[in-house]
C-alpha cells in the first residue's frame, strides 16, 4: 500500500509540472499574441497619413475629372447656343429689313 501512495503522489507530482508548464505556455503565447497584436496596431496607425493621402488624393482627381466634365458640358452648351444665334441672326435681319423697308407687314 505503501508504494501505491508512493506512485500516486508521484503521479500528483507529475500532473502538476505538466500543468504548472502548460500555464506557462499558456501566459507565453497571451504576451505574443499582445505583442503581435500591438505592433500590428502600430503598422495601421504609422499607415493612416498614407490612407488618408492616398483618399483625398483620390477625392481631388474625382473632383478635377467631375470639373472637366462639366467645363466641356458648358462649351458645348456654349457652341450650340452661339450656332442657333448665328443661324436666327440672319432671319432677325431680313425681319428687321422687312421692317424698315415695307412697316406696314409687321402689322
Amino acid at each position: 500500500m505503501d508504494q501505491t501512495l508512493q506512485r500516486l503522489l508521484a503521479a500528483e507530482q507529475k500532473a502538476e509540472a505538466i500543468v504548472q508548464e502548460a500555464e506557462k505556455e499558456r501566459e507565453q503565447v497571451i504576451r505574443s499574441a499582445l505583442q503581435d497584436a500591438r505592433a500590428e496596431e502600430e503598422r495601421f496607425e504609422a499607415r493612416i497619413p498614407e490612407l488618408h493621402r492616398s483618399f483625398i488624393e483620390k477625392a481631388e482627381q474625382r473632383a478635377q475629372q467631375t470639373n472637366n466634365e462639366l467645363k466641356k458640358r458648358y462649351d458645348e452648351h456654349h457652341v450650340q447656343l452661339r450656332n442657333m444665334a448665328e443661324e436666327r441672326e440672319n432671319e432677325a435681319l431680313d425681319a428687321a429689313f422687312q421692317l424698315l423697308t415695307d412697316p406696314d407687314t409687321g402689322r
